[in-house]
């Protein structure tokens, strides 16, 4: 029936000249979901950016510069976006979360990270911890734990890259040893968001602490363990292809906020006795500046997308991921050097958009690394 309707649909549509005819076909198709492609977004959608972009601009961008000079975790900015259902989107309804999709919170991450991506990273990384309980923890394990997510503004951390293996997951060497109904663990963790406060600042997105962990003799009983032993790296990478559209979406933020700035500094800046924007080098500057802005937001869309309508989005999550970090590089330096000397001054914003735009070519697995799996999905669809 509902082929045949859309059938009848599209006959009347192309017969009909009158407007009251096709805004009641308009009307009847939006009954029927997931009909065509679709730019428009949800009214839920639209609330969680709405409140995501508030927040952002009334409380983190206020404050940003002042964590960047601290190092100091925003502890206070983590318990708001708790309070306004920014944080932990994608536990399910039963345990106390919203049940969002990845689309959905790409939405609310590419907002924070438009304030501050440190702040944006503090939020996404409990995401990233979350995800292995998501899709591989049986009902037991992930009530005992995303339940108390959704009860106080708890802080969870993905620990997987370690002082001799980033990259190369496989290649990891901490170990578990099973005893009895426990298994020992004893290894190092390096590099770690939400690990603990570190002692040393890093270049960009200061107030995400980030810090090494090490394991010694600490025991965890069998029951935590996630399907069986053995599943670990298949989990690893099943989560990384949910967690990398949300990290490019931030990397859009950033490259939003570079866009924006250097538009503003360039319609008040005077050069020569004209705007910076009257030039044409800056205004074609400008312009490529806004097409890479929206190709990377569609990026990160489409590997959404796919992974939210239940496909493999390895792919395009990898893609999304290569291509909004260097994106968000490439506008934060082309925002700097809008701005000119005062670029390079922290009394203004975009020398901090450039040191934290390089992180998003480094974590959840490097520029070459996307390149590396884009490379073996594209080849492996012509082999097969």
């Amino acid at each position: 029936m509902a082929a045949v309707f859309r059938r009848s649909c599209r006959v009347l549509k192309s017969v009909s000249r009158f407007d009251w005819r096709s805004q009641h076909i308009k009307a009847a198709l939006q009954h029927e979901p997931k009909l065509g492609f679709n730019f428009e977004l949800t009214e839920q959608q639209k609330e969680f950016q709405a409140t995501a972009r508030k927040f952002a601009r009334e409380e983190i961008i206020p404050v940003a510069a002042e964590y960047d000079k601290s190092g100091e975790y925003p502890v206070p900015l983590i318990k708001r976006a708790w309070e306004l259902g920014l944080m932990n989107t994608h536990i399910p309804e039963s345990y106390g979360g919203l049940g969002l999709g990845i689309f959905d919170a790409c939405l609310i991450t590419e907002e924070l990270a438009y304030g501050c991506t440190g702040v944006q990273t503090a939020i996404e990384a409990n995401s990233l911890g979350q995800m292995p309980l998501l899709i591989a923890g049986n009902d037991q394990q992930q009530k005992k734990y995303l339940g108390r997510l959704t009860e106080a503004p708890l802080m969870c951390a993905y620990c997987v890259t370690e002082p001799v293996a980033g990259s190369d997951v496989a290649g990891i060497k901490t170990k578990a040893e099973r005893k009895g109904d426990e298994y020992i663990i004893n290894g190092q963790k390096m590099w770690i968001t939400n690990g603990g406060k570190a002692n040393e600042l890093n270049m960009g997105q200061r107030c995400s602490d980030t810090r090494g962990i090490v394991f010694e003799d600490v025991r965890v009983p069998k029951e935590n363990v996630l399907i069986g032993e053995g599943a670990g790296f298949k989990i690893a990478m099943g989560a990384f292809d949910k967690t990398r559209p949300p990290v490019a979406a931030g990397a859009v933020g950033l490259a939003q906020r570079a866009l924006d700035e250097a538009t503003k500094y360039a319609l008040e800046r005077k050069t020569f006795g004209k705007l910076l924007v009257e030039h044409q080098g800056i205004s074609f500057l400008l312009a490529e500046m806004a097409m890479k802005v929206e190709l990377a937001r569609l990026s990160y869309q489409r590997a959404a997308w796919e992974i939210d309508s239940g496909r493999r989005n390895t792919y395009y999550a990898s893609i999304a991921k290569a291509f909004a970090a260097d994106i968000a590089n490439q506008l934060a330096a082309d925002a700097v050097q809008i701005f000119g000397g005062n670029g390079f001054n922290t009394e203004y914003p975009v020398e901090k958009l450039m040191r934290d735009a390089k992180i998003y070519q480094i974590y959840e697995g490097t520029a070459q690394i996307q390149r590396l799996i884009i490379a073996r999905e594209h080849i492996g669809r012509y082999k097969n």
